[in-house]
């Protein structure tokens, strides 16, 4: 692993009284390339560790603002308000049911999110290090894949709707200037690691906030709010599943790298804190602002004249439409206010960016041998030349990725939780000293098999405009249903697991 020559340095007993963690001081030994670049980061105090376990006396941020505001911040976004948008735009909602929709869709995707960061303090490993423990060495390296496709796909997404907001300022600003700017200024931070992003998490939610709140003042204020009444009926039954994907998606999809942000946390930190802390900085502003897309989304029903609604939207989507509330009335004003807007995207794609290095390192050895800080540059050049073309289609890619992210969220979660509760009957299960030992982690077969168990489940419940799948036909009108995907998948991926691992622990032992 990288900085193993720590282990051949005679005068260092450290791994005798702690075997598995490394210390920081080992990833500057040696002449190699990755020594003589990890010095080098060394003196810009660049985080230097890896996916290597931290070891107890450097597990020094105590602050549970931290672990809430990290989250506050990378929600308190203008991608929640486009999620909020989606209800009526996509999913043709009504104000009451879209409001309900998302309550009660987002609480049930954070969930996961707030136990898995307690994992990062307990053992003081990165999630897809800690997801080695269900899938085994081999197994994990497909989630690897995912998360890599997820953190990348977050980063595009997210800063579509960033450079948007840029062109609704000035059309002068082209679409691929707006993204270039969020991307650029995404992997300034990231850079730097875990101190710098917690740091700039902590203050940059506060703007953005004010800016909302402006939003949601001036539109209250405008009267031009219609609340558009719920639909009944099979009709209405599909498309609430459906939007409700959607928000789960999008809320779940911090849980396959939540513990990455906790793991400086001692591991005496309170897990009840933990979890509660992570829960309160992800459900305020996932709420309050989709809840506001959702409301403002209302104003471009209104028929006769110029609707300003409708055609911002219509021109440049959330961008349009957020300028539509704001420059009006505002001005000048407003445009700044856009381009904070703008810019609070930035926050949402620090966590993508930071953790896809992370997850990089996790697929292959030779991958460890390279920084996690010169990942954060390459990756950031990826969602560059990915985002670029997609930034005409955003609201079609909006929808599909944040569906397609609750499937296998969904899946990996029926796994790790199940294995969790059932097999190793809580945190006290887990061996942290065999983490980067292929022959005594669990084979994977288990947990693969019912990966692709709970792909079953989702073909058969996803509803997407190139696939309905055949139980998704009974949750709605045809023909498009309703999407159960990420239920059936997790239900699926559970039974699976409940049925093989047995199987496998008496097989293997392990």
């Amino acid at each position: 692993m990288a900085g193993s020559d720590v282990e051949k340095n005679p005068a260092n007993n450290y791994y005798e009284d702690h075997p598995g963690a490394v210390p920081g001081e080992s990833f500057e030994y040696g002449d190699s390339l990755y020594a003589r670049l990890q010095r080098f980061a060394g003196k810009l105090d660049v985080e230097q560790r890896g996916v290597e376990r931290v070891p107890e006396n450097e597990r020094t941020d105590t602050s549970l603002l931290n672990v809430g505001s990290m989250w506050l911040a990378a929600n308190m976004v203008v991608t929640s308000f486009a999620i909020g948008v989606l209800a009526q735009s996509l999913f043709y909602l009504g104000f009451v049911d879209g409001i309900l929709t998302t309550l009660f869709f987002n609480i049930l995707g954070v969930l996961t999110v707030c136990f898995f960061t307690i994992y990062g303090a307990e053992f003081g490993l990165r999630q897809m290090v800690v997801s080695r423990y269900w899938f085994g060495w081999w197994g994990v390296k497909i989630i690897a894949c995912f998360n890599v496709l997820a953190c990348i796909g977050w980063s595009c997404a997210n800063s579509i709707v960033g450079a948007q907001l840029l062109h609704a300022v000035n059309d002068d600003v082209p679409g691929y200037a707006g993204l270039i700017i969020i991307a650029v200024c995404t992997m300034v931070i990231t850079f730097f690691g875990y101190k710098v992003v917690h740091a700039y998490e902590f203050w940059s939610w506060i703007p953005t906030f004010i800016v909302f709140m402006i939003v949601l003042g001036v539109f209250a204020h405008s009267g031009d709010f219609r609340n558009i009444p719920m639909d009944v009926g099979k009709a209405e039954l599909g498309d609430v599943l459906s939007y409700g994907a959607t928000v789960f998606g999008y809320a779940t999809g911090w849980t396959s790298y939540a513990a990455d942000y906790t793991v400086y946390q001692p591991a005496r930190q309170s897990r009840a804190k933990l979890f509660f802390a992570t829960a309160l900085g992800l459900l305020f502003p996932l709420l309050f602002v989709e809840m506001l897309g959702v409301a403002v989304m209302t104003a471009t029903s209104i028929n006769g004249g110029d609707n300003k609604y409708a055609a911002g939207y219509a021109d440049s989507g959330t961008g349009g439409l957020m300028a539509a509330v704001l420059v009006g009335p505002l001005g000048g004003f407003g445009k700044f206010c856009l381009v904070i807007l703008s810019l609070s995207i930035i926050a949402n794609n620090c966590p993508n960016i930071y953790s896809v290095g992370l997850t990089l390192m996790v697929l292959a050895r030779w991958t460890r041998k390279v920084p996690r800080f010169i990942w954060t540059i390459i990756c950031t050049g990826v969602t560059i030349a990915i985002a670029i073309p997609g930034y005409s289609h955003y609201e079609a890619v909006l929808e599909n990725f944040m569906d397609i992210i609750g499937y296998w969220l969904a899946i990996y979660e029926g796994i790790a939780i199940t294995d969790h509760f059932v097999f190793k009957r809580g945190f006290s299960g887990y061996d942290l000293d065999i983490y980067d030992q292929p022959d005594k982690l669990p084979p994977g077969i288990a947990a693969t098999f019912s990966f692709c168990c709970g792909v079953a489940g989702m073909v058969t419940g996803m509803s997407q405009t190139w696939w309905v799948g055949p139980i998704a036909l009974y949750a709605g009108e045809a023909p498009y249903g309703g999407d159960v995907g990420f239920e059936l998948s997790f239900a699926f991926a559970a039974f699976a697991y409940l049925v093989t691992r047995p199987l496998e622990i008496r097989y293997f032992g392990r």
